[in-house]
């Protein structure tokens, strides 16, 4: 009941990329594959318009092998971020960047980001300062993923409405 691709994992790829532009995207299409039985989305792909040729494209699934990867790819290089969402509580976490030639791999230190995340949260609310994330990130967020079902639905583009 409920849930499904984009909205377990998915929602994460589009806060990513509102997060990397520091804009909303205009317009999205997305391709929705459904299980039968549970009616819900097993796989998502979609395609943010941001405008003056920038784009993020992803694909989440909740039947599909394991694997997490994002990829900013620019006109010099790239970088890679191994495991972005979910990041191990046991094990480093990499990012790699590729520019002119030369890699680079930069290790972040073992950490359990979901205790980080509450003591943050904790801490702007028993100081009385703003979250680190307000609720109106999540709305956005939300009336992207509303445009990506309705694409799924008139199988075309279509231009975010957002509240």
């Amino acid at each position: 009941m409920g849930g499904g691709a984009l909205l377990d994992i998915g929602c994460y790829c589009v806060s990513f990329a509102r997060f990397i532009y520091d804009k909303e995207p205009i317009r999205v299409f997305s391709y929705i594959d459904r299980d039968k039985g549970m009616k819900i989305d097993k796989l998502t792909s979609g395609i943010l318009d941001f405008g003056d040729g920038q784009s993020s494209t992803f694909t989440c699934s909740t039947q599909l092998s394991p694997f997490q990867r994002a990829q900013l790819i620019g006109t010099n290089g790239r970088i890679e971020i191994e495991i972005p969402v979910n990041a191990p509580n046991d094990k480093e976490t990499r990012i790699f960047v590729y520019a002119d030639g030369k890699s680079e791999e930069i290790v972040f230190p073992i950490c359990d980001q979901y205790t980080l995340q509450a003591e943050q949260f904790s801490s702007a609310i028993l100081n009385n300062q703003p979250v680190p994330v307000p609720i109106d990130d999540a709305i956005l967020n939300m009336d992207v993923i509303d445009a990506l079902f309705e694409s799924e639905k008139k199988e075309a583009w279509v231009k975010v409405k957002y509240l």
